[in-house]
């Protein structure tokens, strides 16, 4: 088990494929972190599936609107395109490097418009650098994160059972 060094700004996810622990850098991203942290504790990302999975690529997900496999609103054909009721948040780019096990918001042309959706990535992708905004790492798991129905749409996408900040478990 990976060794947790700060349980409040650490998210222990438990998707279909296992158990992913991801350890948050609110130094490099805190409006970005906060974020996350909110919404795991609000139980958004509960039953969010990843909807656009991209072998030697990145696994997104973090849809709550339309990607709510347990919701009454989960609209397959629109996981990707929600978000939550919370503003768009001001990018927080870094110099923090798109490497394997990276989490990052994703976002619209708009450097501006991350809210809820985020990627792993599989893989480095330094083309991504300084223009997404980094809010962590994979410090556990990311062989269950390999383990994910790909597809761009998934037609049966994995998803997010549980998500909890180590400090809540």
């Amino acid at each position: 088990m990976a060794e947790i060094k700060d349980p409040e700004n650490t998210f222990i996810m438990e998707t279909t494929k296992g158990k992913v622990v991801i350890e948050a850098f609110p130094n490099v991203a805190p409006k970005h972190v906060d974020r996350i942290r909110e919404l795991v504790r609000e139980g958004a990302y509960d039953g969010v599936v990843f909807h656009r999975v991209i072998a030697d690529f990145m696994a997104q997900g973090g849809d709550v609107e339309h990607g709510n496999k347990t919701s009454d609103k989960f609209n397959p054909g629109r996981a990707g395109t929600g978000a939550s009721k919370k503003p768009d948040l001001p990018a927080e780019f870094s110099a923090t490097r798109h490497v394997r096990g990276t989490c990052s918001m994703a976002r619209s042309q708009n450097p501006n418009s991350a809210n809820s959706q985020f990627f792993i990535c599989f893989t480095d992708a330094p083309w991504l650098d300084k223009q997404y905004s980094v809010w962590g790492q994979v410090i556990e798991g990311m062989d269950a994160v390999d383990k994910f129905e790909k597809g761009e749409p998934v037609r049966n996408p994995d998803h997010i059972i549980s998500m909890k900040v180590a400090a809540d478990v």
